[in-house]
């Protein structure tokens, strides 16, 4: 009998950039170990460009990925969700049994750092979270 596949649930405001860089690097690093859930408080209409490019720079792939709205059934379908940043608020819905997890991550904008620069930072930092929770989810999957 197959163990069922943890099911996490990136979380951002737009569900454009961080949420999504996210999700692309949890499947990129864990593939079909973990189910991968990505979507915004209030989302936006679009993927933010710079994102998706320093997504594609270290193999991974958001560019098909849409803006969702985080709904209460997938709020109950998942068994972790994690809100990047700290602009975004989950609040739990009757049936859900996810813990609620904030990841504080880089802002290289408010040092001054902009552009492309910026976007490999954050992708990096993203990166890190994702590798650690990666492993804590998979741990005989490494």
């Amino acid at each position: 009998m197959t163990a069922k596949r943890p099911a996490v649930l990136f979380v951002c405001v737009k569900n454009g950039g961080k949420s999504q860089m996210a999700a692309a690097l949890m499947r990129h690093h864990a593939g079909d170990a973990v189910e991968v859930h990505s979507a915004g408080t209030r989302p936006g209409t679009a993927i933010n460009a710079q994102s998706a490019e320093a997504i594609a720079e270290v193999g991974a792939d958001m560019s098909s990925a849409v803006p969702q709205p985080v709904t209460p059934e997938l709020l109950r379908s998942v068994d972790h969700v994690i809100v990047i940043g700290g602009e975004a608020v989950i609040e739990p819905v009757e049936g859900m049994t996810a813990p609620v997890t904030t990841w504080h991550t880089d802002e290289p904008s408010h040092r001054g750092i902009e552009g492309m620069e910026r976007m490999r930072l954050v992708r990096d930092d993203i990166d890190a979270h994702v590798r650690a929770l990666m492993n804590d989810l998979t741990p005989t999957a490494n």
